[in-house]
């Protein structure tokens, strides 16, 4: 996600202004699709928890169903890079 807001000049300090930049940039203007942004913002999230709150676990049955989605988010990514 920073490599698209740097591609677009848009220019963030902290982790939460790229999840704000992105969805102000990216996602409340159509270019890229609502879906994948809440799978982004879920990915944040387990990010943020897994690093700072105590005792947080991924088990496998909460983690499997993003498999896909996570991978269409990459592609969606990388084809928006190019």
């Amino acid at each position: 996600m920073i490599a698209l807001l740097l591609k677009g000049s848009f220019k963030t300090t902290t982790h939460n202004g790229v999840k704000s930049k992105f969805s102000e940039q990216f996602i409340k203007t159509g270019l890229f699709p609502a879906e994948l942004g809440r799978i982004y913002s879920q990915l944040f999230t387990w990010r943020q928890k897994g690093d700072y709150a105590d005792l947080f676990d991924f088990t496998e049955e909460k983690v499997t169903p993003y498999f896909e989605p996570v991978e269409n988010l990459i592609e969606w990514v990388e084809n928006s890079m190019r």
